[in-house]
This record gives structure tokens, sequence and C-alpha cells, in this order.
């Protein structure tokens, strides 16, 4: 059972989690056991993973994820973002990279979850312009069409290519074709 906690003892760790302060939450830790950080929230909901991730801390990170549940990777706060979502808000992909690729957490899986914007962490590293996060993201996903029936692959009887323009922030326009299966052969 973890101790009680004083509000000011959470603020502390969490704190510490925020600006990086290794030594500090290793003493929280040798104090009050390292199954207490589990349950530590601030007033939106966000655990000490969102801190650390938020802020790109990894020597802070790689401590917690030796010692933190693996259930807290995929913990949302009040706007449903989790601490992957919060590293792909501020571009740290080393951090990113470590969450997904935990042995024991979800992995892939927490590419998946949305926030309340509606928007996972690939999401929100394109809403922020991180092209390499996104990049990386779209990598590792599980893009599997699992579970789907052959018949369901195929083409529609009669299909025909498709002409695409696409304009971006610049006003420049990009033209492309995508020729149907029954073209293409």
């Amino acid at each position: 059972m973890s101790p009680v906690l004083s509000p000011e003892e959470k603020d502390d760790v969490l704190l510490a989690c925020r600006y990086g302060d290794l030594p500090d939450v290793e003493q929280f830790v040798a104090q009050f056991g390292p199954d207490s950080l589990n349950d530590i929230r601030d007033d939106l909901g966000n655990t000490v993973l969102h801190m650390v991730c938020a802020n790109g801390h990894i020597d802070v990170l790689d401590y917690l994820l030796k010692i933190v549940s693996p259930s807290l990777l995929s913990v949302q706060n009040d706007a449903k973002s989790t601490a992957l979502h919060w590293a792909a808000m501020n571009s740290h992909l080393e951090i990113a990279q470590k969450l997904v690729k935990h042995p024991q957490g979800p992995g892939i899986d927490l590419i998946d979850i949305k926030n309340d914007a509606g928007r996972s962490p690939l999401g929100e590293a394109e809403n922020n312009g991180w092209e390499e996060g996104a990049k990386w993201f779209v990598e590792v996903m599980n893009l599997d069409d699992e579970g789907k029936e052959e018949d369901e692959l195929k083409p529609a009887e009669g299909a025909t290519d498709i002409e695409v323009e696409i304009q971006d922030a610049d006003g420049q326009i990009a033209k492309m074709k995508i020729a149907s299966p029954s073209s293409a052969k």
C-alpha cells in the first residue's frame, strides 16, 4: 500500500519531474517507495510521466520506466492526453520512442489513443508541424488490415483512375493520379 502523501509532497515530485531533477525524484522514491508514483496526479490529471515527457527529460524517464507501473504509460489526463501526446506536442522523438518501445507497455497501441481534441499522438505531431515524429509514428504504426476479408480489398468492378489536386498552405498545387488496379496491369 502506498503511503498517504501531502499535497505538497505530490507537488514537489511533480515539479521535480517537470524540471528533470533526477536526484529529487530518487529521494522521493527512497522516502515513499516507487509505487507511490503511480497514483500521483496534478489538478489536471497529469502524472509524473506527463511532466517528464512534456519536457524531454530522458534521464528521469529512464529511471521512472524501471519503477512505475507500465499501465501509467496509457493514463490519460483530464484532456484525455497521454504522456505520448505530450511528447508529440513538444517534439521529443527519443521520449516518444522510449514510451512506445517500453517492453512492458502497450507498445504501438499508444499511438492510437485519442484525446479530447480527437487527435492521436500522430495527429498532435502533424498538428504541430513535427514531421520527424509524424514520420516515425507512421513507420511503427500497425497499418495491417487485420480481420478484413480478401474480397473487401479487391477493387470495385469498373474502377477508374482518380486525379487529385492538393493545395498546400503556400498556395502551391500538386497534382497526382492514382491508377485503378485494373489500369495498372
